[in-house]
C-alpha cells in the first residue's frame, strides 16, 4: 500500500515576523511614532523592569522601574527647565500603576516641598508640606489636603496642634503664640475657633508678652469643660 506524504503544516509567515518584533529583555533605545523613546528593559513587548522614558512633546525623562509597561516601583521624574535648558528632579519616590504611590518626594514649581506617602498620585497618609511662605505642616492626609492629626508651624514661630479635615483646622486642638506667651485651647470648625480657653502659657520667656497677665478663671473641672464642648460638637456633626 503506497504511503502518501503530506507536506508539513506552517504558520503563517506573520507570525514568525510578530514573534521577531517582541520586544523582551534589554534592548537599545525604541522609538515610538510621536517620538517618544525608551531605553531599557522589555518583557513581551511590554516596558518592564529598567528604563528611561523621554517625551518629545515634554521634554520630561521617568527613569527608574517598569511593570506591564506602567511606572511601577522606584523612579525619578525630571522636566526641562526652559530657562537653563538643564533638568530638575520634580518627583523622586515610589510609584504605583503609573501613578506617584508609597514615599516620595515633590517639589513644586513655586518652591514648595512635600516629602511623605502618597496613593493614587495624591498626598494621602503621613507626609510634611513646606509651603513657600516658611509655613511647615506635618501630620496626616487625605486626598491631597491635611485630614486627621497635624501640626502646622507658622514662620514666626506660633503653631497649632490638633485636628484638620479638608484642609483647615477642625475639631480639637491647641494654638501656640509663644511671642506672646499664651495658649489657646478649644474646638476649630473649618479653620475658626468656636469655643475655648485662653491662658497664659510660658509668659516669662515670651518676647513680646501682653502688658498685663491673664486673670486666672477658676473652673472646677476644666478637663470636664473641654469634654462637654466636645461632647456638643460631635453631636452637632452626627
Amino acid at each position: 500500500m503506497p504511503v502518501i506524504k503530506y507536506p508539513r503544516l506552517r504558520d503563517p509567515l506573520f507570525y514568525e515576523w510578530d514573534r521577531k518584533a517582541q520586544k523582551s529583555g534589554l534592548r537599545h533605545t525604541v522609538y515610538a511614532v510621536n517620538g517618544d523613546q525608551y531605553t531599557g528593559e522589555w518583557l513581551d513587548n511590554l516596558k518592564h523592569g529598567k528604563g528611561t522614558q523621554i517625551w518629545k512633546s515634554t521634554g520630561a525623562i521617568y527613569s527608574g522601574d517598569w511593570k506591564f509597561g506602567k511606572r511601577d516601583g522606584y523612579g525619578s521624574y525630571s522636566i526641562l527647565d526652559p530657562v537653563t535648558k538643564e533638568y530638575k528632579k520634580v518627583y523622586t519616590g515610589w510609584w504605583e500603576n503609573d501613578q506617584r504611590g508609597g514615599r516620595g518626594m515633590l517639589l513644586y514649581p513655586n518652591g514648595e516641598r512635600y516629602e511623605g506617602e502618597w496613593s493614587c498620585g495624591l498626598r494621602s497618609g503621613w507626609g510634611t508640606m513646606h509651603y513657600k511662605d516658611g509655613s511647615v505642616y506635618e501630620g496626616q492626609w487625605l486626598t491631597d489636603e491635611p485630614n486627621g492629626k497635624g501640626v502646622l508651624r507658622l514662620p514666626n514661630g506660633n503653631r497649632y496642634e490638633g485636628g484638620w479635615k479638608d484642609g483647615k483646622k477642625h475639631g480639637p486642638g491647641k494654638f501656640f503664640y509663644p511671642d506672646k506667651g499664651q495658649l489657646l485651647e478649644g474646638i476649630w470648625v473649618a479653620d475658626i475657633p468656636k469655643c475655648g480657653v485662653l491662658v497664659d502659657f510660658d509668659r516669662e520667656n515670651a518676647s513680646d508678652p501682653p502688658q498685663f497677665p491673664l486673670p486666672e478663671v477658676e473652673l472646677h473641672d476644666p478637663a470636664g469643660v473641654l469634654a462637654e464642648a466636645r461632647a456638643m460638637f460631635d453631636d452637632s456633626h452626627n
